[in-house]
């Protein structure tokens, strides 16, 4: 199959800004897919070409690009398609070797350049059609971000957020239509946004900076207690620690979090690693709510929450890389489609606080192996006068790997 999908960047200075092979692939394409954006910028030096802009929802046009397979197709994009970028989703769609792509360089390669800051130590996300609260997890003390935004709105979210948690000293430049003839760049503090109005083609530079009183979340696994909103059924932080690591969280790696509870244990998870992806089944409408508001609150609003009882909730979901059983732990119906579901080398782990619990781990350990762990935990309190160590309800934990299918 020859390549007869090109993939093309080019940046706010339009196509008179291409390099030759990107300009002699877009001569050569009798197609042209892009933005609405990008083709009324650029329409008169594509006349005579079959110019389609993208249709919502975006799979329309990915139906109709299959189907022109054979012909000569380009598709315009903003920068660096492979980066955030349309080029993601076609690859996800056609094979390599059906495509040519030719990138521009990136907003973030750009913002780098008009900052001079070192690319490589700066977190990169996006912003755009995603909710706002992905930037949560990456505020903390000195850190630098980059962020592809929705638009002029999404400045305004972000400052918000940095204000709320104590950041609003944070340093924003707001880098506008960059390598175009509108170019402009804004910088002011996070509290300063809201007295300003920006373009809506931006890009959002952070340089995170904490006030007094400041809340700081490490994204190592243990967040305070009072980071959730609960109703007691709250897997403790100590424990909550050493299950995060039991369960070894890896990048976009899925998790079952089964009797979620208030959820912290799937948006621990989902803060653990980039891409890390987590279900938690829940059946109790006051609990599934407070986890939403958990997900958002800690910077993982993709948190996927599944009504129901299990293990019929469990029924159609996709194959988990880990489970954590939390809640029903000594139910033998809700394990057995648990271990059914985990692929080969899957990992699940189970505590349990009763001797009902415990007896099913000690059971299951014995046909399974795996291994058991007893957690203590004692924190400090006042008796009268004094202190004295207060031991919590001690936790069997069981950590085990399917090795074979079944």
């Amino acid at each position: 199959m020859n390549r007869w999908l090109s993939i093309i960047g080019a940046g706010d200075d339009g196509l008179g800004g291409l390099a030759p092979a990107a300009r002699a692939l877009l001569e050569r394409a009798e197609i042209v897919v892009g933005s609405k954006r990008l083709l009324e910028r650029d329409g008169a030096a594509l006349s005579g070409k079959d110019l389609v802009p993208w249709a919502s929802p975006l799979g329309q046009t990915l139906d109709r690009i299959g189907a022109w397979r054979g012909r000569e197709v380009a598709v315009l994009a903003s920068g660096d398609p492979m980066y955030f970028g349309i080029g993601c989703t076609l690859a996800r769609r056609f094979p390599a070797e059906e495509m040519t792509i030719v990138p521009a360089p990136s907003a973030f390669s750009l913002a780098a350049a008009r900052l001079a800051w070192p690319l490589q130590d700066v977190e990169q996300i996006s912003l755009h059609g995603r909710a706002a609260q992905l930037l949560i997890p990456f505020i903390a003390p000195r850190v630098r971000i980059l962020a592809l935004t929705s638009g002029a709105a999404t400045v305004a979210e972000a400052a918000g957020l940095l204000a709320a948690r104590g950041f609003g000293a944070s340093v924003l430049t707001v880098l506008e239509h960059m390598g175009g003839e509108a170019e402009r760049l804004v910088t002011l503090r996070a509290d300063e946004v809201g007295r300003q109005d920006f373009a809506e083609l931006n890009l959002l530079a952070v340089e995170c900076v904490c006030g007094p009183g400041a809340r700081i979340l490490s994204r190592l696994p243990g967040l305070p207690d009072a980071a959730f909103a609960h109703d007691g059924q709250l897997t403790k932080a100590e424990v909550r620690a050493v299950t995060l690591s039991a369960l070894a969280p890896t990048p976009g790696a899925l998790l079952w979090d089964v009797g979620a509870g208030c959820g912290s244990i799937s948006v621990e998870w989902m803060r653990a690693a980039r891409g890390c992806r987590a279900i938690a089944f829940e059946r109790e409408e006051a609990r599934r709510e407070m986890i939403a508001a958990n997900a958002l609150a800690l910077g993982v609003p993709g948190l996927e929450i599944v009504s129901g009882d299990a293990p019929q909730s469990l029924v159609g979901a996709p194959v988990p890389d880990a489970v954590f059983i939390g809640g029903a732990v000594a139910d033998e119906e809700i394990f057995a489609a648990c271990w059914r579901a985990l692929h080969a080398g899957g990992r699940l782990v189970a505590n349990a606080v009763t001797l009902e619990g415990e007896a099913a781990l000690l059971a299951r350990h014995a046909r399974h192996g795996g291994e058991l762990v007893r957690i203590d935990i004692s924190r400090i309190e006042n008796i009268g006068s004094s202190r004295a160590m207060s031991p919590r309800r001690s936790v069997l934990q069981w950590r085990a790997v399917k090795h074979a299918e079944g």
